[in-house]
């Protein structure tokens, strides 16, 4: 539900009545994430990328549609039917300061998942688990008896990373891990979950807005506008060949260092509201390339030979 208190009432009738509202944060989307894969998602501000991500980690629930893992959906579980799941589907919130408990030192912070989910575990084999995990994000242990305050930023993030390796996880859903966080600091942390990837097999739903992390990181890139996901292909065919207008809008604002790079191109018109929908294909106020198809019907994603999905009338029509 969207707007201030005072702003949801009107006069109609002569009576004073409650308006409701609702934010379409998300359209239609539906994203097939593979085992071993880094799926990015990327957008501008408002898009929905952490509303999909909170959507797949159960919290928020879907007005519809389903969240499936393995075969088996989970969006409609009770928490404690969810609890198996929650040792296998683990997150990485943008905020680690936010996210790590103020009351709690690292090392309480690290034990009481394992305590949770594992009451059969001994104290030292719990003390072994959490001196491990320590160790393979770069954590060192004198740490352990401080507090999330004592912290950089960057090391908060090892921090929250830690946590979320401290279960074995499968799958991990990160929303925008790094924006918070200087240059030289994002590589370390980029870094250190590629290696923790590799090591332990993770899966990874990266959420971001920064297309130079996704060219280095992602294995596959759903790009979203308004809600919906115009254009998902793998990471090199995208950078290489971007096929919807927003894609190629959205790369050509990539700083370059090369004098050949085609020139940025610039979006005219505001970014519609999601609380009212515009019929017709989301973009079509901003795109150079809208028709009259484009204004009424709503485009859908299309598998292209080169093994890319594009939602885009234009492209559709050859236009494009």
């Amino acid at each position: 539900m969207s707007g201030d208190l005072l702003d949801q009432f009107h006069f109609s009738g002569g009576r004073l009545q409650r308006k409701r509202e609702f934010v379409h944060a998300i359209n239609g989307v539906n994203l097939d994430v593979r085992k071993g894969e880094a799926l990015c998602v990327v957008g501008e501000s408002g898009c929905g990328k952490s509303t999909v991500a909170r959507v797949v980690m159960g919290l928020l629930k879907p007005s519809a549609g389903e969240v499936v893992y393995r075969g088996e959906r989970i969006d409609n579980l009770s928490d404690r039917a969810m609890l198996p799941y929650r040792r296998k589907l683990q997150m990485i919130f943008q905020n680690p300061y936010a996210s790590l408990n103020p009351r709690k030192t690292i090392t309480q912070a690290l034990e009481e998942p394992l305590r949770f989910h594992f009451p059969h575990y001994s104290a030292a084999e719990v003390r072994e688990r959490v001196a491990e995990v320590m160790d393979s994000v770069g954590v060192d242990h004198g740490w352990g008896v401080r507090y999330p305050h004592e912290f950089s930023g960057g090391q908060r993030q090892r921090i929250s990373i830690a946590r979320a390796l401290i279960l074995d996880p499968e799958f991990i859903v990160a929303d925008e891990p790094i924006s918070a966080l200087d240059v030289s600091i994002q590589a370390q942390v980029l870094n250190l979950m590629m290696e923790a990837q590799e090591r332990r097999d993770l899966t990874y739903l990266f959420i971001t807005h920064d297309l130079a992390v996704v060219e280095h990181f992602g294995t596959r890139v759903a790009v979203m506008y308004l809600g919906t996901v115009c254009e998902l292909a793998p990471t090199r065919r995208l950078f290489d060949s971007p096929k919807h207008p927003y894609t190629q809008a959205l790369l050509s604002a990539i700083p370059r260092l090369q004098d050949n790079q085609p020139p940025h191109i610039k979006l005219h018109g505001e970014v519609p509201t999601p609380v009212n929908l515009p019929p017709g294909c989301v973009f079509h106020g901003r795109c150079p390339y809208a028709n009259e198809r484009c204004r009424r019907e709503i485009p859908q994603l299309i598998w292209h030979d080169d093994g890319s999905q594009v939602a885009c009338h234009g492209v559709e029509e050859g236009r494009l």
